[in-house]
């Protein structure tokens, strides 16, 4: 608590001689976990780097039971401004001040917010504003920092009450409502004031006047001044909602109340009574005598006076000192809705600032079908997972042997033990156990090929049908498959399937110092291939008749990765040494390889036509890219590593 002009947590008398000081009991903030989950969410979702200040609304009780502290709570509803008032609850608002770093939140003006919000709030009884509306005498400022990748919340909150400079001398020291009024008269102020609370639609009525005669107690608006007191002579009560459970320091909301008497009606004012009206609920029964009532003079305050008074209310820490408050959710958090959240937010920092039209929508909500789970299917897995794709799955044939885990990421040693674990389902595993909110599924099966004749025995067919059935329910369910085997004629079914299906195929293949990494062409959507050409090749690419070799081509007539063969997919492993069966390439290319896969992907989502967008050239890097990620074009086929290295050397080589 508080005395006037001050902010002390214990009170004491007022010190020095002559009459004690009235002394108030200030507002604990009460943020619950609900206003730090909206608050991310909105920062993420809406205010970005927004600093601008916001409005935000919170409340007030006053039936806890004594010895709780005076609470002004901000729950998840805090945001909507609009939102009812929970019931025995008195509104307050509020102005969000969230900064973008820890650095503003440590050196923003404190001072300058406090001064303004004082002068908001003598402005508004100056003007009569506070009179017709009292709410605005419940004003707070909360500043804060998000720390939203350890989910530490920084936060000062300040309930701004101006000071009367004189201070408030007591009268009559305060007593419990029973030892003033009769049982009758509790009664009729309890009936009274829910009478008006009930006809001006409220929970509960912040300030009020009261009157009472013998029996009989009236109550009444603060606007309703000169009705309601037309004998100047009469007794003047000011009624208060009043959180506090002390016997002897009523709460926050009083000194505002008492600044706007002062300066309305101070001038007729010698002393006034003042009843702190508390409603609790204890054991079923309702109960408004431990209200307290005491008697204070008022100093008068000239209406004319254009001066702002004094202010404070700056919240004190934990410790008792005047500093900032922390809040680490991080310890109660589920890890793994943690973990996504710290996913989502590295995405919408590159929106932020970076790419504010890029739709990660798009992105995140893609399913992508990965075939083959070797070295560019673990490298085109873990960045997709960069960019927060959440569907993923795997197929592939192979278990895992001693030499893969060096160049292939997902997989360990003990991994290759006892024979080898399914790459497939291995790989779904560790994509999970990286981040859980992935959905990642393995399939340990076989692709049919072209040169790779089936077995004619009764079981080899029907599973050779399973696996090929299976392979088009697979790319029936997703929309993006990467093509990452090893062989040539391993990609020719699903290229196939996926061009009848109109999906979008991302081929990435290897050489020992060079890579080709490509998107297949779409056929038109079926109400476009009316009078269109027929096409001999999967991806529909056969008529360029229309297009000039110096123009770009439309997505519906791009090649796949067999349009230009001219011998047809056949066993490439037949009678090849051990060097010619295995993939063998740089270590470092799978992983640039992969990497362009899945930006050429990204880069193709952001598309408006998205697989059907026209293919860019190295001719438009002069212009306007398509995308806000840049060229989308068909191929990706740099020359040799060893030439650019090469050449990179030569550029930067020293010169005499």
């Amino acid at each position: 608590m508080a005395s006037e002009g001050s902010e002390a947590q214990n009170p004491g008398d007022g010190g020095g001689g002559g009459p004690p000081k009235l002394q108030f009991v200030p507002f604990s903030s009460a943020l619950d976990a609900g206003f730090w989950h909206e608050l991310t969410q909105r920062k993420l979702n809406e205010y970005k780097l927004d600093e601008t200040p916001k409005a935000i609304r919170g409340y007030y009780y006053n039936g806890d039971p004594a010895g709780m502290p005076a609470r002004l709570t901000l729950e998840f509803s805090a945001f909507d401004i609009n939102t009812p008032t929970p019931a025995h609850c008195c509104p307050a608002i509020g102005t969000l001040y969230n900064t973008n770093t820890l650095e503003s939140f440590k050196s923003c003006d404190k001072k300058f917010l406090l001064e303004q919000a004082a002068i908001e709030l003598w402005n508004t009884i100056t003007s009569g504003d506070a009179i017709e509306n009292p709410v605005l005498l419940n004003r707070f400022l909360l500043l804060t920092f998000a720390d939203l990748k350890r989910y530490r919340f920084y936060y000062w909150f300040c309930y701004p009450a101006l000071c009367l400079p004189e201070g408030i001398s007591l009268i009559q020291q305060p007593v419990c409502l029973g030892a003033k009024f009769s049982p009758a008269q509790i009664r009729a102020l309890q009936s009274a004031y829910d009478e008006l609370c009930q006809k001006e639609g409220l929970t509960a009525l912040p300030y009020f006047l009261i009157k009472y005669h013998d029996e009989s107690v009236f109550v009444s608006l603060l606007k309703n001044w000169k009705d309601f007191f037309p004998d100047q002579r009469e007794k003047v009560i000011l009624g208060v909602y009043d959180p506090s459970n002390f016997t002897q320091y009523p709460g926050w909301p009083l000194r505002n109340l008492l600044v706007l008497a002062a300066h309305r009606w101070g001038s007729r004012l010698h002393s006034v009574e003042v009843l702190c009206f508390r409603d609790r609920t204890m054991q079923g029964a309702r109960d408004i005598s431990h209200s307290i009532v005491f008697e204070i003079k008022l100093p008068p305050m000239a209406q004319n006076s254009a001066g702002c008074p004094k202010a404070v209310g700056w919240e004190k820490n934990q410790k008792g000192s005047m500093g900032p408050r922390m809040v680490n959710l991080s310890e109660c958090m589920d890890p793994k809705r943690l973990a996504e959240s710290s996913v989502d937010l590295n995405l919408k920092l590159m929106c932020w600032r970076l790419v504010p039209t890029l739709d990660l929508e798009k992105v995140v909500s893609v399913k992508c079908l990965l075939l083959g789970a070797g070295t560019l299917g673990c490298s085109v897995a873990r960045t997709l997972m960069g960019w927060g794709v959440r569907k993923i799955t795997f197929v592939d044939n192979a278990k895992i042997s001693y030499s893969n885990p060096v160049r292939q990421p997902l997989y360990e040693f003990e991994d290759c033990l006892e024979g080898g674990k399914s790459k497939a389902l291995a790989a779904a595993d560790r994509l999970q156990k990286i981040f859980p909110g992935v959905n990642a599924e393995g399939f340990n099966m076989s692709i049919p090929m072209p040169g790779h004749p089936v077995n004619f025995s009764e079981v080899t067919m029907q599973q050779a049908q399973r696996d090929v059935a299976h392979l088009e329910e697979l790319i029936d369910a997703h929309d993006v498959i990467f093509l990452l085997m090893d062989t040539r004629e391993s990609r020719w079914l699903p290229a196939v399937i996926a061009a009848s299906k109109r999906k979008l195929v991302i081929n990435a293949a290897l050489g020992f110092d060079t890579f080709v990494v490509m998107r297949h062409g779409l056929k038109k959507p079926k109400h476009q291939e009316v009078g269109d050409s027929p096409c001999n090749n999967p991806c529909g690419s056969a008529d360029l008749l229309g297009s000039s070799l110096f123009s770009n081509i439309p997505g519906y007539k791009l090649g796949c990765y067999f349009c230009n063969d001219v011998v047809a997919p056949g066993d490439s492993t037949r009678d090849r040494t051990l060097d010619q069966q295995c993939t063998v390439s740089r270590p470092g290319l799978a992983m640039i390889a992969g990497a362009l896969a899945v930006e050429l992907m990204v880069s193709i989502l952001q598309h408006p036509e998205g697989g059907y967008a026209v293919a860019s050239s190295s001719d438009d890097r002069m212009n306007e890219p398509p995308t806000s990620l840049g060229l989308v074009p068909h191929q990706l086929q740099p020359a040799t590593l060893s030439s650019r290295i090469s050449a990179s050397v030569k550029q930067h080589a020293p010169t005499d």
